[in-house]
């Protein structure tokens, strides 16, 4: 399986690389649109502010190719911590700023139950599935996943919603609308369960 990671400057991709590789898969990391062409599956990594990594993407000419590329319903594309985020129609991290609208909905800053809740939500939490998915197939309801981010992504249908985390009131910690998924937390991050949720999205 080609996995294309992009890069634009915003990630650590050679963890993402080294779990996707881990997986079995025959990864690139790219920062040219144009290498898309090749990919089976698409790996949207990050770390950082929203406005930020979309003036990153939109510098480098990522979303119209993205769109494009994605009519295709047998590529496959993942977008992980901010590359979640930013698969949304807009984001309010400091400022308006629109997303790639891949998945309908908006990022918004948690807001914390009580003084014991912190922010941003660093460390392990608990994952709980909306509905069965091939992208978490063979892992347990409420199984735990490593986290870091202050912002979360409130899907508009609530069908995009795969699984939520009880944390700031409860928030969507997997998005899925066709050939395009995310997760809120890190897979390559998040010991055998992250791994089987690679393993997925590249057997699916």
């Amino acid at each position: 399986m080609n996995v294309l990671i992009i890069d634009y400057g915003m990630s650590n991709l050679g963890s993402v690389r080294r779990a996707f590789e881990e997986c079995g898969a025959e990864v690139s990391i790219s920062a040219d649109p144009a290498d898309l062409d090749q990919a089976e599956r698409i790996v949207l990594p990050g770390v950082g502010a929203f406005p930020d990594g979309m003036a990153h993407l939109n510098a480098a000419g990522w979303p119209d190719k993205l769109r494009q590329t994605l009519t295709n319903p047998d590529i496959h594309l993942l977008g992980i911590c901010l590359g979640m985020q930013l698969l949304a129609t807009q984001g309010h991290e400091n400022e308006a700023t629109t997303g790639l609208g891949l998945i309908p909905g908006e990022v918004v800053r948690l807001d914390p139950d009580s003084t014991n809740e912190r922010i941003p939500h660093v460390g392990w939490n608990e994952v709980h599935f909306t509905r069965p998915h091939p992208l978490t197939s063979g892992i347990k309801d409420g199984t735990d996943f490593y986290f870091v981010h202050s912002y979360h992504f409130r899907t508009t249908d609530a069908a995009h919603a795969l699984a939520n985390t009880p944390y700031c009131g409860g928030f969507t910690s997997i998005v899925s609308a066709g050939n395009v998924m995310g997760a809120q937390f890190h897979p390559e991050k998040s010991s055998r369960p992250g791994f089987q949720i690679i393993r997925n999205f590249l057997s699916r």
